[in-house]
């Protein structure tokens, strides 16, 4: 046996055989996560990263990131870092991927996670054995491929990292990128843009693009609620929410203050939400209704085909562009393993609370989660939860066994009864009250069961 100390509290015993360890993928912020709550649970695992090192998304010189050089998080410092490992007070209220890269790299450190993972480490398949276990087959910085055998798998690469592009008609001749090749403002110099989505990143590239570029153009297929980033001079996701309100009442609350920071945004052209507020994630940007309103930038329909560098809109307009930038979002990518393993249902895998099989107990899916407002410590409650069950799993904890019980009967999504709209980046959206009630209460049963 070896010892692990974690935190201020006691160390764990750990037992060391490999086919009682799990195999943890991915070094971003929801396997750092992963990984100190499997050592505070006393749960053996090896991580493996692509990377050299932590950070996921964020650390923009990783194999596949789609970190690009201007980005900052859109949610304030303080209601998206770890509760037991805050930012520093000089970090800035929304952070730059830079500085995130550095709190990622401290928290490791802090918690002695490095030891834990192999980096430059490509995962290339688990499966399932017959007699038990997983095998994992994966390939290190010098080329070697190699296989091991663990209890199970802790899928945590990340939802933000394969393309999802759209087929449009006809041919456009000119530069035709994907956000997710987007790194420096200066791929717009000299040319006209037209940036096709109008989600966060595709908001906030082309206001790069506005002062980089010729021109900038954007085309949206449905309109969008926009949120300041400051109201009253403090971080907008930091006002209100002490006290739970009735969804019918905090949109009228949240939509008058929105009128009254934002104004009507249909009057710089964007088209109004066909969807009610909420039912979609919001787009978190103080500048680009401010350059629309200035006559930087022009709001277009959607596509209806391509010609050349002319680019026809559904209302019958056109123009021409020397560049187009698909901020066209990103699908749920596992190419490890097989599908058929993870409960696949529609855009995405069905799992109990987001993060576990129906079935299974030896294969678990970190991250997939989005609600507004989460932030890393929600994620981190869902990791304390998956490693409580998997400790609870073995000792017999009653918690344990409730929750595979649960899971087996059928669930439904944590919605809170909201009724998202349907695009594939909405189908893992869970309402943020709804969902960490279930994830904290899983988490008191599983702490109550083990004294």
């Amino acid at each position: 046996m070896e010892q692990v100390q974690f935190g201020a509290g006691q160390p764990v015993e750990v037992k060391a055989r490999p086919e009682d360890s799990f195999a943890l993928i991915g070094a971003g912020p929801m396997g750092l996560a992963m990984a100190k709550t499997l050592i505070e649970q006393g749960v053996p695992f090896q991580g493996f990263e692509l990377a050299d090192d932590v950070g996921g998304l964020w650390n923009i010189d990783a194999p596949r990131s789609t970190m690009y050089e201007t980005a900052h998080l859109i949610s304030s410092k303080r209601m998206t870092e770890f509760a037991d490992f805050p930012m520093l007070e000089e970090t800035a209220e929304y952070p730059s991927h830079r500085e995130l890269k550095t709190y990622f790299q401290d928290f490791a450190t802090a918690f002695d996670l490095y030891q834990h993972f192999h980096f430059g480490a490509e995962v290339l398949s688990t499966k399932p054995l017959d007699k038990g276990g997983w095998e994992v087959r994966w390939r290190d910085n010098s080329g070697t491929e190699q296989t091991q055998q663990f209890a199970g798998v802790l899928i945590a690469n990340g939802t933000l990292s394969e393309p999802n592009l759209p087929e449009f008609e006809g041919t456009f001749t000119g530069e035709f990128i994907h956000a997710s090749q987007y790194r420096y403002p200066t791929q717009f110099a000299g040319k006209r843009v037209l940036v096709i989505g109008a989600g966060n990143s595709g908001c906030d590239i082309a206001v790069d693009a506005i002062h980089h570029g010729v021109s900038c153009d954007i085309s949206m297929r449905r309109g969008y609620y926009f949120v300041p980033k400051y109201v009253f001079g403090k971080p907008a996701d930091t006002m209100g929410g002490k006290i739970r309100l009735p969804m019918w009442l905090k949109r009228k609350v949240d939509g008058a203050i929105l009128k009254w920071f934002v104004g009507n945004p249909q009057k710089y052209g964007f088209p109004k939400p066909d969807y009610e507020l909420y039912e979609s994630h919001p787009i978190v940007n103080s500048l680009i209704l401010f350059h629309a309103g200035h006559g930087d930038l022009k709001v277009r329909p959607d596509i209806a085909r391509f010609d050349g560098k002319t680019v026809h809109f559904r209302d019958g307009s056109s123009a021409e562009y020397d560049m187009i930038l698909a901020a066209t979002g990103y699908k749920l990518h596992y190419p490890f393993i097989d599908s058929s393993l993870l409960n696949w249902k529609g855009d995405a895998p069905h799992l109990y609370l987001n993060c576990m099989h129906p079935e299974r107990d030896d294969v678990f899916v970190l991250g997939m989660v989005e609600a507004s407002g989460l932030g890393w410590q929600g994620r981190h409650e869902q990791a304390e939860m998956i490693a409580r069950y998997i400790s609870g799993l073995r000792s017999g904890n009653t918690a344990a066994e409730a929750i595979r019980a649960t899971k087996a009967e059928g669930f439904e999504r944590a919605t809170g009864g909201m009724n998202y709209i349907d695009l594939p980046r909405m189908a893992y959206y869970v309402d943020k009250a709804t969902y960490r009630s279930e994830v904290t209460g899983q988490v008191a049963a599983l702490r109550a069961a083990e004294k």
